[in-house]
């Protein structure tokens, strides 16, 4: 019972910390720019040195929670993350928007999915992924809470003092809950770390494994993929004459599919190995992609676009540390996670200007099909870093 308590207090902490430290930056977003006067790249460049930094701090964080600190540093984080964002609502200059936003992205490192996972693995070791699971279900409602939260608080009383509501929710709910969540599953880490003693895959080292560069460039390109996506995605669609209402509808049920893809792994974990949905993700993604390419002329494609994007990166986020578990190892697995987290998370941050760049060179044309190469060339290393993994274990 205490372990099902302390995976339901850091789904409930894990919902609050995205709706209100990440989701917050888009609900606001044409807020800033319209009251403040000033440019989209200019602000968008706020959310990009955050997560920049919080992949830089991620190995870090992930140091932290395999020597037992991890209560401390999620929870320090969340409270840190709150007061800068209460500190945001003050602001008059861009370098004041920017720094503070630099401060919530090395919070992220300590707040979101990342060293949340990391938690859950280090406490339950193979049975993982029934906990994570179960958060990212939940946690995958932050968007629906954060949108509508902040346009009918910014409605009535202002984008300034919609940024101290969240920021008190973040302080006075999601900290205290992650605290005692993540001191229930450091309670459970130690008889998990007694159980893998004997892991045969030693912690350090995993640097020099090429399991873990291609395992780590495999999903970098996967994030890329949905990062170049997602943001360009209205663009895109304009681009194929799609109405500009059904395009906006069609990005809303991105995050709905999320969820769904979930549920549907639970439905066929039983029938599928690790192995299988992780691949299935490369190749759901890439055939999205190829969907997206025809959807100008075929509404129907479209939704199915939606249905396969959405879908299958949804159970990205929880193949990514079961899969690295099952390839490095139990042991050491806070400092492998966060140093595949900083490859990931790159690739997230600098989908944005990477889709613009290639978008400059050669439109959209050029884009979309890259991207379809991008989940090819990820595929192929993950299927490497996976039978490399098995040659080693059987050797």
């Amino acid at each position: 019972m205490k372990r099902d308590r302390a995976i339901l207090l850091m789904a409930a902490g894990q919902i609050l910390t995205w709706a209100g430290l990440y989701y917050v930056f888009p609900a606001l977003l044409l807020r800033w720019e319209q009251d403040l006067g000033w440019s989209k790249s200019g602000l968008t460049a706020a959310i990009t040195l955050a997560v920049f930094l919080s992949a830089l701090a991620a190995p870090l964080a992930g140091r932290l929670i395999d020597r037992g600190l991890g209560p401390h540093w999620m929870a320090g984080c969340t409270l840190v993350g709150s007061a800068a964002l209460f500190a945001c609502s003050f602001i008059q200059q861009g370098w004041q928007f920017l720094a503070l936003w630099a401060v919530i992205g090395i919070c992220l490192s300590g707040t979101l999915y990342e060293p949340c996972f990391a938690m859950v693995t280090r406490a339950r070791g193979a049975g993982a992924k029934q906990g994570i699971i179960l958060i990212t279900l939940i946690a995958g409602f932050a968007g629906a809470i954060s949108f509508p939260s902040a346009h009918t608080l910014a409605e009535a009383f202002g984008w300034r003092d919609t940024l101290r509501v969240f920021a008190v929710v973040v302080a006075l709910l999601a900290a205290p809950l992650i605290w005692h969540a993540a001191r229930l599953l450091e309670a459970d880490a130690d008889a998990t770390a007694r159980a893998t003693a004997e892991d045969p895959r030693p912690a350090g080292g995993y640097l020099a494994n090429p399991v873990f560069w291609f395992l780590g460039v495999g999903f970098a390109l996967l994030a890329v993929v949905h990062g170049v996506t997602l943001h360009h995605l209205l663009s895109i669609l304009d681009e194929r004459r799609v109405h500009a209402e059904v395009a906006v509808l069609a990005a809303s049920f991105i995050g709905p599919m999320q969820v769904a893809g979930r549920l549907v792994m639970v439905a066929v974990e039983k029938h599928v190995s690790h192995h299988g949905i992780a691949a299935s993700t490369f190749i759901f993604m890439g055939l999205s992609i190829m969907l997206l390419i025809a959807a100008g002329g075929a509404p129907t494609l479209l939704v199915l676009f939606v249905i396969l994007f959405g879908g299958s990166y949804g159970v990205v986020s929880i193949i990514r540390p079961v899969i690295a578990r099952d390839l490095l190892g139990q042991s050491g697995f806070g400092a492998k996670s966060g140093a595949l987290a900083l490859l990931y998370l790159c690739g997230t941050a600098s989908a944005p200007f990477v889709g613009a760049l290639l978008w400059e060179i050669g439109g959209y044309g050029l884009v979309l099909p890259l991207l379809v190469g991008f989940a090819a060339s990820g595929l192929g290393l993950y299927l490497s870093a996976n039978r490399l993994a098995g040659s080693r274990k059987g050797g």
